[in-house]
């Protein structure tokens, strides 16, 4: 007979699996414990965002096209956390162990996604199938954090699912805003994208085996948790060998890709600088890169900077400014002429303006113009700087040596709204130069500058020039190529604000190598060939190149 007078307490059943439903026998309370697993939390978002922007930094910079890189990366890796989501559901049943496998194969693969990329691009000529696999692997394991973590939160006490979801995100949100700040300002700069990438591994593994084999050793059995001390030990090995060998990596690298004479490497704040060529000798041996396109060749610069320059310095040239031209290039052929009373050269990166300073053979390629007292340098963006000047300065010739409109960052320094800033600070009767990209192998993007120059309301001049770059497949601004001496051309325009400008070249120009009038009209001729009609100019809201 079954006494009912006490009604029985009755327990819920467990889960499959048993151990993830009963509640986790801790060291500490559980309100610490519930904290350490929020700081967890906010630890491993920050390494996992500084992961995403590492590999959009690199996408960029190795491959092109910021916004691409950038799509595809993003795109991947969300849809991967999305897979890495489902996938965690097979490991509810050992949430603690789970978790710590995961958080170790991140550590390694984040740590070393860098470091493969570069080696990628460096031996194969290719990193775009390995920047995907990255994406997609590592967004697998971050989007497989989160249930895990849910479960190993609800272990130590139980709560309403909407809080602890509520918890667990605003940890993962703010950690991630550390760790997008901690990128740009400090890891970069300061430690590189390799040794940056490595040492954020070495604090996912510390942090993530740290909570397991701590925190939830108890869940663990003996040979899980040597399992883990194994596995752990060695990521941090691997790391901590990777960034030892860092610097040897770097160099071995840029031999692969720069050639064997690599000078000078150097990040600065705004890009990579790598200067290659020998310490002596001609500077025609020089290459100047700027993250990984040749923007200078001493072999033949001067066909590109005779054919930017002195087109616009053909009457008043009282007042030059160069926008961009941080190298010296420019300024070199405007202070040719001696008539001319003041250059201002706006430069973004400073430190291609201390390289083009103190560097024996760049300094020889521009001809010390630093050392002229007619030059002023600005360190400033130039959209920024012209903004807040034009209305005031007016110059006889602006040029504008600037990295190729394909390039996503410059793309508002050809925009309508751009050239109309620039037109303000013309005097009247000046003359704006402007390098507009290739012309024979990307005439769309061309005409677009010409077409954004006239709704500006400019009128326009049309003309190329043509130049060998010995050992590079690329133009001043192109990425690295392989073929050798390959004929390049080169895509300008000539824009004034009252008339169209004369296409000529004074005969007692000082110093021409490669210019003359009769060239330009021949080049003009060859350039309105190619016209694209119709294009529509490229504004800030609406950019028109790819």
């Amino acid at each position: 007979m079954i006494d009912r007078s006490v009604p029985r307490r009755v327990l819920p059943a467990p889960e499959p699996g048993g151990v993830a439903s009963l509640p986790a026998a801790l060291p500490v309370r559980p309100r610490t414990g519930r904290l350490l697993v929020l700081a967890t939390v906010f630890v491993c978002a920050a390494c996992g965002l500084v992961y995403e922007l590492e590999l959009l930094a690199l996408g960029s910079y190795l491959i092109g096209d910021s916004v691409t890189q950038a799509s595809v990366v993003l795109s991947v890796m969300v849809f991967a956390m999305g897979v890495g989501s489902l996938l965690a559901k097979q490991l509810r049943r050992r949430p603690a162990f789970g978790f710590a496998v995961i958080e170790a194969g991140l550590a390694l693969l984040g740590g070393l996604s860098a470091i493969a990329l570069y080696a990628s691009f460096a031996w194969l000529g290719e990193s775009r199938p390995a920047l995907v696999a990255f994406s997609f692997t590592i967004g697998v394991l971050i989007g497989a954090e989160i249930p895990l973590l849910m479960v190993l939160i609800q272990r130590i006490r139980r709560q309403d699912a909407g809080g602890a979801v509520a918890d667990l995100f605003a940890a993962d949100y703010v950690g991630a805003l550390v760790g997008g700040l901690a990128f740009p300002f400090l890891l970069l700069p300061v430690l590189g994208q390799l040794t940056g990438a490595m040492l954020t591994g070495t604090v996912n593994a510390v942090v993530g085996a740290g909570l397991v084999l701590w925190l939830f050793r108890r869940d663990l059995s003996r040979r899980s948790r040597w399992l883990l001390i194994t596995a752990n030990v060695t990521v941090l090995a691997v790391l901590a060998c990777a960034t030892v060998l860092a610097d040897d990596f770097e160099r071995i690298a840029r031999r692969a890709v720069y050639g064997g004479e690599v000078r000078v490497a150097r990040q600065t704040g705004v890009q990579e600088l790598v200067l290659t060529g020998p310490a002596t000798g001609s500077p025609r041996s020089l290459d100047l890169f700027l993250d990984g396109r040749l923007r200078v060749s001493g072999y033949d610069e001067y066909r590109y900077h005779e054919a930017l320059v002195h087109p616009a310095m053909t009457g008043p040239h009282t007042r030059v400014l160069v926008l961009g031209g941080g190298d010296g290039l420019a300024a070199r052929e405007v202070l040719r002429y001696r008539d001319v009373a003041s250059v201002t050269v706006v430069e973004l990166d400073p430190g291609v303006v201390r390289l083009a300073r103190t560097d024996p053979m760049l300094s020889a390629l521009n001809g010390r113009v630093y050392e002229d007292p007619r030059l002023g340098v600005v360190t400033q963006d130039a959209f920024r700087w012209l903004r807040g000047r034009a209305a005031r300065d007016r110059y006889d010739v602006i040029v504008s040596d600037l990295p190729d409109p394909g390039i996503t960052p410059s793309t508002k320094l050809y925009s309508q709204e751009f050239y109309g800033l620039a037109a303000r600070a013309l005097r009247p009767g000046g003359r704006l130069a402007v390098h507009a990209g290739p012309l024979a192998t990307r005439p769309r993007t061309y005409w677009t500058v010409e077409a954004t120059l006239r709704a500006a309301g400019l009128r326009t001049a049309p003309y190329s020039a043509g130049g060998r770059l010995s050992g590079f497949a690329a133009g001043p601004d192109r990425s690295l190529g392989t073929a050798d001496a390959l004929p390049q051309d080169w895509g300008f325009v000539l824009a004034g604000r009252e008339q169209v400008p004369e296409l000529r070249v004074d005969r007692d120009t000082p110093g021409l190598r490669s210019l003359s009038t009769q060239s330009l009209r021949d080049a003009a001729r060859d350039a309105e060939r190619t016209r694209v009609a119709g294009l529509p100019p490229s504004t800030l809201p609406h950019p028109r190149y790819s």
